[in-house]
């Protein structure tokens, strides 16, 4: 472990831990290597783009991404692009997503959803104004800085007003169903201002209740309920929050509520702060070409040949807030990811999941201390999907990650038991050993 460790670089920047990871895409942890300031990188494979014809897509969310500067809104700093990879490089949000907020602390007091509510028309407002249409607005996507303000993210579905075909409509049918509007779902084009103001009003029910106003296992009765805004307020809604989610769940959108309208409402209006921020006008899209068409814009990258090494900055990261006490969570708390220590070497670690997998049925693929291991029974939502890396925390100590990528989050849970089973000769400390250990 004394022998020196060549880390990833991209350009100014070191890479750390991935943070999320998607079918074309992962993100991870970064940070300035002059600064010291932390980033996050989404690093997007050029062969799976192309092979799937989704540069224009690329480039699109690129475009999307830098005609978008405001505080509600994750901002993207830069884009580079090696010989097979685009980095985009985005801000480090620490607070995590308004859906584990949901999650684990159920439905929000009336103050707490307004504000974020505000945050969210506020946000939308401007994208609207700049000719973006977002198209999958949902908690998911909806992230929390350190100081608990909304950070809409994630454009990867959206559509710029240059898709618009002659009837003015967009045509294009995306978005998660729950929190689709009804037009978006008849596939006779849609209007993309007022389909991303249901998907507000559908995120303010969810905040205000804790669970989603349409929701059913068939598809076919989903879209229904859907269609014909049928859905039942909980008894604890007041007049004002009825009132304005009524006008904005208004299947016909040409009489649904405007975002003008929004911010006369009176419920919403209450204790409302205006966004106040500094907007660069001068946007080049120059970059975003040369990094998918010229050689000379691109950046070195440099392999892994060890463990990444996780320093303090990055263990801390990994709290939401950078609060330690949050860092390892009880197990029932678990969503997408859990973590355990081990004093076993790195490739001794690799061995013992591998063997451990195998017998429950994964299919695994590995890559210097990185593992992808995936059910080959496909599970209630696909196959699940399993991403699992090591980090070097010490010279005799190492941290191990393990994040659904896809699946089921119960079908996660259940893995992760019967492989802890198998891992005893290999975990030093889980999750709740740690946690203890943080709190002393």
């Amino acid at each position: 472990m004394s022998q020196h460790k060549v880390k990833r670089c991209i350009g100014n920047y070191e890479l750390g831990r991935t943070i999320g990871e998607g079918t074309f895409a992962k993100v991870r942890f970064a940070k300035h290597m002059e600064t010291g300031e932390p980033f996050a990188i989404k690093i997007i494979n050029k062969e799976k783009i192309l092979k799937h014809k989704l540069v224009d897509q690329i480039k699109q969310e690129i475009a999307t991404m830098k005609l978008i500067k405001h505080p509600n809104v994750a901002k993207m700093h830069e884009v580079m692009g090696s010989k097979s990879k685009i980095f985009i490089v985005l801000e480090f949000i620490t607070g995590g997503e308004l859906f584990d907020k949901i999650v684990h602390g159920g439905r929000m007091r009336e103050e707490e959803a307004r504000r974020y509510f505000q945050q969210l028309i506020n946000a939308v407002d401007y994208c609207h104004s700049r000719g973006v249409y977002h198209r999958d607005l949902k908690p998911e996507n909806l992230l929390l800085d350190a100081y608990g303000n909304l950070k809409v993210s994630d454009f990867g579905l959206s559509a710029l007003s240059e898709q618009v075909r002659d009837d003015g409509l967009l045509h294009t049918t995306c978005g998660t169903p729950n929190y689709v509007a009804p037009e978006v779902l008849n596939d006779r084009g849609y209007d993309g201002a007022t389909a991303d103001l249901w998907s507000c009003g559908v995120i303010l029910f969810v905040l205000l209740a804790g669970y989603l106003p349409f929701d059913d296992e068939n598809i076919m009765l989903l879209y229904k309920k859907i269609s014909e805004a049928d859905f039942v307020f909980p008894s604890w809604f007041s007049f004002g929050e009825k009132s304005l989610i009524t006008r904005i769940l208004d299947p016909n959108p040409m009489t649904r509520i405007s975002i003008p309208e929004i911010l006369t409402d009176a419920w919403f209006k209450k204790n409302y702060k205006a966004p106040v921020f500094y907007e660069d006008f001068e946007i080049t899209l120059d970059d975003v070409d040369a990094v998918f068409d010229s050689e000379e814009h691109h950046v070195k990258e440099k392999k892994e040949q060890k463990p990444v090494t996780m320093n303090a900055f990055e263990l801390i990261s990994l709290s939401k807030g950078l609060n330690l006490g949050n860092l390892f969570v009880p197990e029932l708390e678990i969503k997408r990811e859990t973590r355990f220590s081990s004093k076993c070497s790195a490739n001794e670690i690799v061995s013992k999941i591998e063997e451990a997998a195998k017998p429950l049925g994964f299919d695994i693929q590995k890559n210097n201390y990185k593992m992808k291991l995936e059910n080959l029974k496909a599970g209630r939502k696909g196959n699940l999907n399993i991403a699992t890396e090591i980090f070097q925390v010490a010279p005799s100590l190492h941290m191990v990650e393990l994040r659904k990528a896809r699946g089921d989050t119960l079908e996660f849970h259940k893995f992760y038991k019967n492989l802890s089973t198998g891992l005893k000769d290999v975990v030093w400390k889980s999750e709740d050993d740690m946690h203890d250990n943080l709190k002393e």
